[in-house]
């Protein structure tokens, strides 16, 4: 385990990143790059050490490749998902859409393919924590569907039937612009333009990937929803009307 702690502006700690590659001048690579942005960073080359690592340090943000020695990535996204909803950023040298479409039904937020720019990946390591960390608003708490939805903007909760769900920084976006008009139909396009910020290829199967995952964890029957409704040739919609 390699961690190098790099203090933010006004002397608190920055955002905390696990880096898991394989190849030790890529890892260092990115390292390096991480660290010139502000963040501290762990780094390791086993899926293994990740998985304890996550449990220790509780990262902000994981960068997980995919092709590791010892533990497939794919495994190690497993397992981490059942521990928290902390944000995973895949790298993959696997160009076909299936394969990467596979890595965000494992719950990643976003993906990277190799070779990619280390200043792109900088710049998505930011977005996705600024969607999961971004100042609240003053609305409080929003209320959907006779209770069934509620919406802690404050404090960034969301709670489905009396229990509180856990959503990735991309779901919690979703879940949150369509909830903004409730019933209004928001296209793919406008979906991952406004959670991400930035035109994304491949944008449609990664939507319906993210969306598939949130239906899981806030449908009572992910098979016949009734929150977040499709439309044909249209996008999705909130099934429910706010309250009050």
């Amino acid at each position: 385990m390699e961690a190098r702690p790099v203090p933010a502006d006004g002397g608190m700690m920055a955002a905390t990143v696990l880096v898991v590659e394989d190849e030790r001048k890529l890892r260092d690579f990115i390292r390096s790059y991480l660290e010139r942005a502000g963040f501290t960073v762990l780094s390791t080359g086993s899926g293994a050490e990740a998985i304890s690592m996550a449990m220790a340090a509780a990262p902000d943000l994981v960068v997980l490749d995919l092709g590791l020695p010892d533990v497939p990535g794919e495994t190690v996204a497993r397992e981490l998902r059942t521990m928290s909803a902390v944000p995973i950023l895949m790298l993959t040298a696997k160009a076909a859409e299936e394969d990467r479409i596979r890595g965000l039904e494992l719950g990643a937020d976003d993906y990277v393919t190799k070779p990619f720019s280390p200043r792109e990946l900088t710049l998505r390591v930011q977005a996705i924590l600024r969607r999961g960390g971004a100042a609240a608003g003053d609305d409080g708490v929003a209320s959907y569907g006779g209770g069934d939805l509620m919406i802690d903007e404050p404090r960034r909760i969301v709670t489905v039937r009396g229990a509180p769900v856990a959503l990735t920084p991309t779901e919690w976006g979703i879940l949150g612009t369509l909830a903004t008009v409730p019933g209004r139909v928001y296209s793919r396009f406008e979906l991952i333009n406004k959670v991400r910020g930035y035109e994304f290829e491949g944008y449609e199967r990664t939507v319906d990937s993210h969306v598939k995952n949130l239906r899981r964890k806030i449908e009572e029957d992910p098979a016949s929803p009734r929150i977040i409704l499709t439309v044909l040739g249209g996008g999705y919609r909130l099934g429910l009307t706010r309250d009050g």
